[in-house]
Parts: C-alpha cells; sequence; structure tokens
C-alpha cells in the first residue's frame, strides 16, 4: 500500500515538473542605465536633470500626446553635447518594459535602446531596423503605430506601447525640457 501511494504521488508530480519547467521565460536586462547611455551618446558626460510632475504638468502631457503620463519622478540626464538622455518604461502585456531614449539638441531623436524586457513575447522590439523607426521623429511626428511607425506581427501590444510611450517623452522634452 505503501508503494502504491508512493508511486501514485510521484506520478502526479510529473506533470507539475513538466508544465513548470515548459514555461518559457525570456525576462532579461540588455542595459544598464550606464551602459545605454555609452551606446546612445557615447563620450558624453551626463548631469541628472530632476522633474518632478504635478498633476496638471500630467494633464497637459496626456492633452498634447494622447498619452497618460504614468509617474511624476522622470529619470532624465542631460547630455555634454546639449541632447537629453530619458529612461522609461511602457507595460508590454502584463509586464513593463523599461527603454531609454536619446533626443538630439534640435529635439529629434537620435535612438532607443530596450534595456529591460519581462515579457514571453514581443522581445523582436529589440530589432534594430524596427528602432530605427524612431530616429529623427519628434514632438510634431505622428508618431501612429500602423502609419509612420510599422508593427511587429505577435508584438503589437508591445510595439504600440515603445509607439506611445515615445510620443509621450517627445512631448514632455517639448513642453518641459526644451528651453533649459
Amino acid at each position: 500500500m505503501k508503494n502504491s501511494k508512493r508511486f501514485w504521488i510521484q506520478l502526479i508530480s510529473i506533470p507539475g515538473i513538466v508544465i513548470a519547467s515548459g514555461v518559457p521565460g525570456y525576462a532579461a536586462i540588455y542595459l544598464t542605465t550606464e551602459q545605454a547611455q555609452g551606446v546612445i551618446f557615447p563620450g558624453e558626460n551626463f548631469n541628472s536633470i530632476p522633474l518632478t510632475l504635478t498633476k496638471e504638468q500630467q494633464v497637459a502631457i496626456k492633452k498634447q500626446s494622447g498619452v497618460p503620463a504614468r509617474v511624476k519622478q522622470q529619470k532624465i540626464w542631460r547630455t555634454s553635447s546639449g541632447g537629453y538622455f530619458i529612461v522609461d518604461e511602457v507595460l508590454g502585456k502584463h509586464e513593463y518594459i523599461v527603454y531609454a531614449i536619446g533626443i538630439n539638441p534640435d529635439g529629434s531623436v537620435r535612438q532607443i535602446e530596450i534595456m529591460d524586457y519581462r515579457e514571453t513575447y514581443g522581445y523582436e522590439i529589440r530589432n534594430e531596423n524596427w528602432r530605427k523607426q524612431f530616429v529623427g521623429k519628434t514632438s510634431r511626428s505622428q508618431l501612429k503605430l500602423d502609419d509612420d511607425i510599422k508593427n511587429i506581427s505577435g508584438a503589437t501590444l508591445s510595439s504600440r506601447h515603445i509607439t506611445d510611450g515615445v510620443k509621450r517623452v517627445l512631448t514632455m522634452y517639448e513642453m518641459f525640457l526644451k528651453d533649459k
């Protein structure tokens, strides 16, 4: 009887192990803040710029960009050449995607980098060709998925949310950083 009970416990445990080991885990930290700074603005020095958005400023960003400002405290650095390096995060499907955006002194996107991606699907947004679509965009650009930014099949939510995030960050730049 003891052996029979042990057999059933072992038999029932095996599917749980198989199921748990079959769940893919794609969470990855690709770049630290310092590494992303070096990739986007190589050889530059960075000074942290404090920016805490008021409720009114958050509302103004949403009104202008159509995208809600999710956090009050922004992670912003000014470069020695007059550009800006901003770390932002957007919701993928279930988890947050942390990305960095470099903004040139003229307000155009220099580059974006995906720093931390935790979703099971949609990691294709790290593809350089997809990210290059943002280069040169400004707060006056349409920045709309399936119009001036191509979608990635299987990564629609990640693509949409990164696009929206870039639009919101560029609006924030235009409203509160441009003339600093």
